[in-house]
């Protein structure tokens, strides 16, 4: 845990240099104060000097012609009405203190968001897209790690794995139990959708993508500067209250636990939590680019490899699959 500590030094920092620099202007009040009190010490002290001078005189005529001008104190400030003001190191002290606790508390659920994402990113699967379930119009790489949406249909065998009405493709990698997590850049895309499926689905019909029937997904639609709309493929669907464009999304599965969560990666943030699942059949990785828009939306998804730091200890495993 360093940032905490980081941020407490700097807090602490900011904190002493506030205090010292209220501390020279209260020093420098209080050097005024005293200046003016001496000035006024020294005009009484010469004052009282010609009144003993005068109180000694035999000269009654002198002492009469002086003694109203003299009797007369000099100017002096009313100083019960000064005060050097220290409690304002209080106040000072109490809303650093204050911002630093915030400020602490954020960086303490930075921290256990980011112990949280690098525990699962330990599950992570070289996930790769299967060409033959992917609809006609979608271009793969050829490592199987990028989609995109083309604008020609390509005559493609029509076997029972490939989607046929809509523009999805899942991955090779099927998983029966444990866990497992992938990772998918989405950035620069207006559209998409993204999660996992069951084994079973519909792929030649209609689809609504939610999980009665057997899609876990989040995505992305009418996504511009001025409306991203991220929903959470539940039954209804749930909006997400995203505020930056997501670049980055991970995708976890427990199985046994019956879970399907989504990250920001960049923000170390869950998205959405699909929770009590009941999973029965296989699970693959499913993607969806959706269609081009024109042109608006012709970045591909792709599956990225995992960026965590290497210190972090486990055991990377307890998760089964078949290919």
């Amino acid at each position: 845990m360093v940032r905490p500590f980081n941020c407490i030094e700097r807090s602490q920092a900011e904190l002493i240099g506030v205090i010292e620099e209220k501390q020279k202007t209260t020093e420098k009040q209080a050097e005024g104060f005293i200046k003016d009190l001496k000035h006024e010490i020294t005009q009484l002290e010469k004052r009282i000097s010609e009144l003993n001078q005068l109180s000694h005189t035999e000269d009654h005529l002198h002492l009469l012609q002086n003694f109203t001008s003299i009797n007369t104190a000099p100017p002096t400030k009313d100083w019960t009405e000064v005060n050097v003001h220290q409690s304002s190191y209080v106040v000072t002290v109490r809303t650093a203190v204050s911002q630093l606790e915030k400020t602490l508390s954020q960086e303490m659920e930075k921290q256990l968001c980011d112990v949280e994402m690098r525990r699962i990113q330990q599950y992570e699967v070289d996930a790769t897209l299967d060409p033959d379930t992917a609809h006609p119009s979608l271009i793969l790489s050829e490592d199987g790690k990028q989609v995109s949406h083309g604008n020609i249909r390509k005559n493609l065998p029509n076997n029972t794995e490939r989607f046929s009405n809509y523009v999805h493709v899942l991955g090779k990698q099927r998983f029966s139990s444990g866990r497992f997590y992938y990772e998918v850049r989405v950035g620069g895309k207006t559209d998409w959708t993204i999660g996992v499926a069951r084994e079973s689905i519909n792929r030649k019909g209609e689809n609504s993508l939610c999980p009665n029937n057997g899609f876990w997904t989040i995505g992305l639609r009418n996504g511009t500067v001025q409306y991203n709309e991220y929903k959470a493929g539940a039954d209804p669907p749930v909006l997400l209250p995203v505020r930056e464009e997501l670049q980055k999304v991970g995708v976890f599965v427990d199985y046994e636990e019956g879970l399907v969560s989504f990250y920001d990666v960049e923000t170390r943030v869950n998205l959405y939590s699909f929770t009590g699942c009941t999973f029965t059949e296989r699970l693959y990785p499913y993607l969806c680019p959706c269609n081009n828009r024109g042109g608006t939306n012709v970045a591909p998804l792709i599956i990225s490899p995992v960026n965590m730091d290497a210190d972090l200890g486990g055991d990377g495993g307890n998760m089964s699959s078949t290919t």
